[in-house]
């Protein structure tokens, strides 16, 4: 590990470090550049802009806040190149004896790229590198981040059966060219909890799926309920795929108010319950989702470097404000 906190701990800071080529050796081993883990009570925990880079870290994470933990801030820090999860948000891992899990904090203006379990040991040939990874944390503000070039942009949900990632609210991030997925919520199977109560809103999602491995831009797995996914603008890449529901455990979601990017000559597609649909009229008389939605070019200034600034004549302003 490069920097480890641990038991029952208040009011402290991680700030301006540089963290890099923290490793492990072996096959089954782990590595953390920044642990923060609450086997006691742990309050008012700063993480701000440190550079956290080049880790071989096994099956851990390169930032971690993990248990009893009530009150965070992570922000501004930079988190590239490393070879599992970027910033990880755990509960119910057995750290604490009790109230184990994340919860009541931001995670903000971050900068999180290139981080993928791809040719790990602990992962094989498996593209499932959160940059931002909330697992079973509640109560977190993720906003105005940047994420690219991992294998997942950003992931709310619970890896421990009948457990959830509960008011999650991912907003205003720029989620762009990620390997699998831009923002996944819910379970990867049905051994898994999944995300309730949360809300992904106001974000740029732009071109994921960059492996065609069918994550499309938007995904919802195992068990999401009561979410609302809203107010985003949204471009496909060469999959097409705008959202992908391949789970119908699946209830009381609403998705409304967002941009689906239409480029001539190219063919879309929603996948909602299990049920594919090549068009965005079918999708939406079919599903009862996306009802105030647009299917239109949002009209980016230069979307060629990644300026996702609207034109003022952009039809997105009427239904994204």
């Amino acid at each position: 590990m490069g920097i480890y906190v641990s038991g029952s701990s208040s009011h402290i800071t991680i700030k301006n470090n540089h963290v890099r080529d923290i490793k492990t050796t072996a096959d089954d081993g782990n590595a953390h550049g920044i642990a923060v883990y609450g086997s006691g009570s742990m309050k008012d925990i700063k993480i701000e802009d440190n550079t956290v880079e080049k880790l071989t870290l096994g099956a851990s994470e390169a930032v971690v806040l993990n248990g009893n933990i009530d009150g965070f801030t992570v922000r501004g820090n930079v988190v590239r190149d490393n070879n599992n999860i970027g910033i990880d948000l755990i509960g119910y891992e057995g750290t604490a004896a009790q109230n184990d899990f994340v919860r009541n904090g931001i995670v903000e203006n971050n900068t999180v790229y290139n981080n993928s379990t791809y040719g790990n040991p602990a992962y094989g040939d498996d593209y499932s590198a959160g940059g931002i990874y909330v697992d079973g944390g509640q109560s977190i503000d993720i906003k105005k981040n940047t994420v690219y070039g991992n294998d997942i942009g950003i992931e709310a949900t619970s890896e421990h059966k009948g457990k959830y990632a509960d008011d999650i609210q991912i907003t205003d991030n720029k989620v762009y060219e990620n390997a699998y997925t831009g923002i996944s919520i819910g379970g990867y199977d049905q051994k898994r909890g999944g995300t309730s109560h949360s809300v992904i809103a106001h974000n740029i999602v732009y071109r994921n799926d960059t492996k065609g491995l069918d994550g499309g831009q938007l995904l919802l797995q195992y068990d999401t309920k009561t979410n609302k996914i809203e107010k985003n603008i949204i471009t496909a890449s060469d999959s097409r795929i705008f959202i992908a529901n391949d789970f119908t455990k699946n209830e009381g979601n609403k998705v409304n108010h967002n941009v689906y990017h239409k480029e001539a000559g190219k063919d879309s597609m929603w996948i909602w319950k299990q049920n594919e649909y090549d068009s965005f009229s079918s999708y939406q008389n079919a599903t009862n989702q996306d009802q105030d939605s647009i299917y239109a070019d949002p009209m980016y200034r230069d979307e060629t470097s990644y300026d996702f600034t609207l034109e003022p004549a952009s039809p997105a302003w009427s239904v994204i404000e």
